[in-house]
């Protein structure tokens, strides 16, 4: 009789164990998709930034928010001359509360000058305009001059490039 009554306390607990379990799930929802995005951004009445992505995801409705581009995203910044850089990854998510935007998969950056960096990964620090990675990566310069190594920070505008090993050819002409 006791262990009857044991077997059955034991089966009973579980279902209602599994129950608790379900319940303490957080559903993965996210608040809000987009298909096909095309988001201008705008200051003082001129295009800053075009962000174009097939797919956006929005999870502002978690602890710790972000936005994520699981197809990708190619994005083109303007500056104050109307010299345009642009930024292309296969995968990207942007943090809310820090405000940093990983890109992952391909990431190519360009500038109108002729200037690229290529790696597999590639952070944006948004409030310092920092990118940086310890990633490998390949900078060229206008000129066919490039640099390459593992782990790299630099500047939005490239004027400030800090590298942590590197090999590369640098060529000069001489006028």
């Amino acid at each position: 009789m006791v262990t009857i009554f044991i077997v059955t306390m034991f089966f009973s607990c579980e279902s209602d164990i599994k129950k608790v379990q379900q319940l303490s799930e957080t559903s993965f929802i996210p608040t809000g998709e987009a298909d096909t995005l095309n988001l201008k951004y705008t200051d003082s009445g001129k295009i800053r930034s075009i962000l174009k992505s097939p797919k956006m995801m929005d999870y502002s409705n978690i602890s710790n928010p972000f936005t994520e581009f699981p197809k990708g995203i190619h994005v083109t910044l303007f500056d104050n001359k109307g010299n345009t850089t642009t930024i292309e990854a296969d995968y990207a998510i942007s943090y809310k509360k820090t405000d940093i935007i990983d890109l992952q998969g391909n990431v190519t950056i360009s500038s109108q000058n002729g200037k690229k960096l290529e790696t597999s990964q590639l952070y944006f620090d948004q409030k310092n305009e920092w990118f940086f990675t310890e990633k490998h990566f390949k900078y060229t310069d206008e000129g066919g001059s490039y640099l390459e190594g593992p782990g790299v920070d630099f500047s939005k505008d490239f004027k400030i490039f800090n590298m942590q090993q590197s090999s590369g050819e640098v060529n000069t002409t001489d006028k």
